[in-house]
């Protein structure tokens, strides 16, 4: 039983290795560098927006509740 056990935990390793090595396709480094860009703005705006939301939700509490 335990051997059937660390049996088939060894196959599940080997066969994620072949999948890794043969299987699958790497991005190229333009590719990866194309990529954080994009998250790296797309980041940039979204916390832009959050930021002037932010400063626009702050003036109209301080207009409504002076002091």
């Amino acid at each position: 039983m335990i051997k059937k056990f660390f049996k088939s935990i060894a196959n599940y390793c080997k066969l994620c290795y072949d999948e890794l090595v043969h299987k699958t396709t790497w991005p190229t480094r333009a590719e990866l560098t194309h990529s954080a860009m994009v998250v790296l703005s797309a980041s940039l705006i979204i916390a832009l927006v959050v930021f002037a939301m932010d400063s626009v939700f702050r003036f109209v509490m301080s207009v409504v509740y002076p002091g």
